[in-house]
Order: C-alpha cells, then structure tokens, then sequence
C-alpha cells in the first residue's frame, strides 16, 4: 500500500475475493474504502457483481419459488378484505328492497323503497373499506406506501363497481329512474369521503346516513310523497354537491395518509 491509497495490485486482489490478502491489509482496504469515494470508483463492479452472482445461482435453483399470482387476486390492492361481507349484505338489502317493491310494499304515492335507500348504500361499503371501525387492517393499509387518496379511490371504486349495477337492476325491475339515485348516489359516497378527511370515514358514514334518514326518509313516510331532493328538479344541487365534495378531498388529500382519519 501507498501512504494514502491502496495500490492498483491490491485493490485487484481485494475485488476479486483473494483469500490470501493478509487480515491487517484487508482491514485497511476495507476501511480506507468506506470514507474514500475515488478509490471505490476505481473498484469494477463487473467481477463484483459476478462473484456474488456465482454464489447465489446455486442457492436461487434450490430455493421454492412463489407462484405467480392468479389475474383475479390482484384485485385485492382494490378492495378491504372487511369489505367484502359489507358489500354482500348491500346486495341482500338491495334484492330484499325489489322484492318488497315487487309485492306492493311501497312508501306512499308509489315510492320505492329502493329510492329511499340507494343514495346510501355505497356509503357502508366505503366505511368498511377505509375505517378503523370496521376494517382490522386499517393500520397496514393507511401505512403502505401505496396509502392516500389513490388507494381511497381504488377502493371507493371497487364498491360502486359492485353496488351500482346491483342498483341498475333493481331500478329496471321497480321502475325507478336512474337519475333519482345516481347523482344523490355519487354526492353521498364523495360526501363520506370529503366529511371523512375530517373526523374519518366511519363516523362521517354514520353521520351522513342518519341526516339521509331525518331530512328524506321520515318526512317521506311521515307525508306519504316524494321529497323534492328525490325528483328531477333537485339534479343540479346533486351536482353542486359532488363538485364541492371532489373540491375539499383535493385539499384534503394529504390526510388519508395519517391513521387517525381511519376512524
């Protein structure tokens, strides 16, 4: 060795694993080359990386190797395993809605109980795919490096994609307009959401839904007619409410990446 820096033959032997380089010197390369950039630059990667790979080959062909996911697995990064009994119960719910719509059981002047219920059923599937409540889970999901609105969303889509044509087609059986529930439908579950960010989802899932069951459902047993927020007139204040929704989860975005909005 020089004063200062290994010397080229040295340096050769070191890289290439020489197993008789003397205990003191290998020390000293090795300890020169932690605080000396320019000497581990002289160092090739190549053999390095040969040396290493000789090793492992033998060990990587005796070693069980996973088996490679199936399509349909993948798309549990898109729905909570707590989610999924939820979303089952929302489809009973619903066939149990059409059935009674089916044998007459209606409220007032013809007024689906589908109707009533439809704006709010995507609300349970969200709260059990983003809440501590309901999902076990929850500290893993809000701790991935996948966590945020983007897994929120995935989520919230994997529920409409199972709750809104199970609505379809019960609005096709009990003659419900698609406009009636989509639009108080897609306000409620970015409502959840929004409200969500603030005191989490679960709670904001409970809130929503009993101010659903005072402002809409009981008045519309109690008078026996169909609340105006139901008809074709309230759309544009749907809307208005979906667009507001979408704007506070955008300034909001940053909290679905804390544990405690999982509440």
């Amino acid at each position: 060795m020089t004063t200062h820096h290994p010397a080229d033959q040295l340096l050769r032997r070191y890289e290439q694993g020489d197993e008789d380089i003397a205990a003191d010197q290998l020390w000293a390369v090795e300890s020169h080359l932690e605080t000396c950039a320019p000497c581990r630059a002289r160092l090739s990667p190549a053999p390095v990386a040969e040396a290493v790979w000789a090793e492992l080959a033998p060990l990587l062909d005796r070693t069980p190797q996973m088996p490679r996911a199936r399509p349909w697995l993948r798309l549990r990064g898109w729905i909570s395993p707590a989610a999924g009994p939820w979303l089952a119960m929302i489809l009973l719910v619903t066939a149990a809605a059409v059935a009674l719509d089916r044998v007459g059981v209606v409220v007032g002047d013809r007024v689906s109980l589908v109707l009533l219920i439809a704006p709010v059923l995507p609300v349970l599937g969200v709260a059990a795919s983003w809440g501590r409540a309901l999902d076990p889970a929850y500290e893993l999901a809000a701790s991935t490096p996948r966590a945020g609105l983007p897994l929120v969303f995935r989520r919230t889509a994997a529920v409409l994609a199972v709750v809104v044509p199970g609505l379809a087609v019960s609005s096709l059986l009990t003659g419900v307009e698609f406009a009636q529930w989509l639009l108080p439908c897609l306000a409620f579950t970015v409502g959840t959401l929004a409200l969500g960010a603030f005191v989490g989802v679960t709670r904001a899932a409970v809130v929503l839904i009993a101010a659903w069951a005072v402002v809409i459902v009981a008045p519309t047993v109690a008078f026996s007619r169909t609340a105006t927020a139901l008809g074709p007139a309230a759309a544009p204040f749907w809307v208005a409410l979906l667009g507001v929704g979408l704007v506070v989860l955008a300034a909001r975005r940053m909290a679905f990446t804390r544990l405690e909005v999982n509440r």
